[in-house]
């Protein structure tokens, strides 16, 4: 597995993660404890060493999950979890109270003492981000968090934020269909030496090419919710992966590989969640493809920006 170095950190990390969300139950389908602890000790094995979970994801059960796998693990894992949601992702908070708060709790339900990466999930429009931060460089100085990350915050923001206190990484959804960050946001993280990190860079399992059919869902998979499944554009998407599924035949990859090398080709480090160990293996298997200034040409023409039908809210 290939690494490199988070941004203004000493934190060296996998060069592709792993997305833990779909591991909680009332996301993406059924789950399995035992499965998701086993495909979290294959990663590690694989030398997949950044594992991303949040405390809202299973409203803690994500988190708890997480400690019970990484027991005799820890020093080979590095950490990554997120505050700002409340339970079942109702409201956002951004205070320094509930900052000091959250991080106990994720701290006590991952069994840890501290955390490598801690993240404000969501931006609070009714607190100052110089306030939140603030309240997470006191985390640092504290020995709790070592470093500090957003999420799907505008360049502004993340401006205010690094004044305050270096920011490490910032995560936000970014895919071949999913690349509104292009414009304002790659360029500020880019100037300001943090990590991209993005979050769904297989479009929430779409890009795969496992998802033919909308029946191919659970009852509870939140998929059947989001537009880009729904109806016609779920159609004209799956048109969209066959012809990135033809592409990638011919550098004898899959479709989720091409995605993902892409992905890395654009200077990010991709998270793809999977709570199986097959993908996993294929997701991890990505680092080997190395695309040519021609393929990525190619690939803008297959799917161009903007080329996706339906939000990805």
């Amino acid at each position: 597995m290939e690494t490199r170095k988070l941004g203004n950190s000493e934190l060296i990390v996998s060069s592709i993660g792993l997305g833990l969300m779909g591991m909680s139950p009332g996301l993406y389908g059924e789950t399995n404890d035992e499965h998701s602890i086993h495909t979290i000790h294959r990663a590690l094995e694989l030398g997949v060493t950044l594992l991303d979970t949040a405390d809202v994801y299973g409203n803690g059960h994500n988190e708890e999950l997480l400690g019970q796998a990484l027991k005799g693990r820890r020093d080979q894992a590095v950490i990554a979890t997120k505050f700002a949601f409340g339970p079942n992702f109702q409201g956002i908070n951004g205070h320094p109270d509930y900052v000091r708060k959250s991080v106990d709790d994720s701290l006590r339900r991952l069994g840890l003492e501290y955390i490598d990466l801690y993240y404000q999930r969501r931006v609070d429009p009714n607190v100052p981000i110089e306030d939140t931060v603030g309240a997470m460089a006191e985390l640092v100085a504290a020995g709790k968090v070592r470093y500090l990350g957003l999420s799907e915050a505008d360049a502004s923001t993340i401006r205010r934020a690094h004044a305050i206190h270096p920011i490490s990484a910032l995560q936000t959804e970014y895919s071949l269909w999913s690349r509104d960050v292009e414009d304002d946001i790659l360029p500020v993280v880019n100037e300001l030496g943090i990590t991209f990190v993005a979050y769904s860079p297989l479009s929430r399992g779409f890009i795969t090419g496992e998802l033919q059919k909308f029946e191919d869902f659970a009852a509870n998979d939140i998929r059947r919710h989001l537009p880009r499944f729904q109806g016609e554009n779920f159609q004209r998407n799956v048109e969209l992966v066959n012809k990135i599924q033809d592409m990638a035949a011919e550098k004898n990859a899959t479709a989720s590989q091409l995605a993902l090398a892409w992905v890395m080709a654009n200077g990010a480090l991709p998270i793809p969640g999977t709570k199986r160990v097959k993908y996993l293996e294929e997701n991890a298997g990505a680092v080997e493809l190395k695309l040519t200034t021609e393929d990525l040409a190619r690939l803008e023409l297959v799917n161009p920006k903007n080329a996706a039908h339906g939000g990805r809210y």
